[in-house]
């Protein structure tokens, strides 16, 4: 089963920043607005990334001090679920 996902944050700025720490550590991502159903806060940013990277790419985030918020699994159906990774 193909998982997509997604890890928030809460400005554009920190969003950025974590793309950039993503892509020098060779992850594929794509910056997007955060899905309403999503966003606690109404607008936010996330990066959204395939299966086999969420792992190495919190890992990351947190090496770096990259302050993210959520991570979630989309499944093949839309389904949004938090993780804790």
């Amino acid at each position: 089963m193909k998982k997509e996902w997604l890890i928030t944050f809460r400005s554009v700025t920190f969003a950025q920043k974590g793309e950039r720490v993503l892509r020098e550590g060779n992850i594929s991502c794509r910056l997007q607005r955060t899905p309403k159903f999503l966003s606690e806060r109404g607008c936010s940013y996330c990066l959204r990334l395939q299966d086999m990277d969420a792992p190495i790419a919190v890992e990351l985030l947190r090496r770096k001090q990259a302050p993210y918020g959520k991570v979630y699994a989309i499944d093949e159906s839309g389904k949004a679920e938090e993780q804790a990774l």
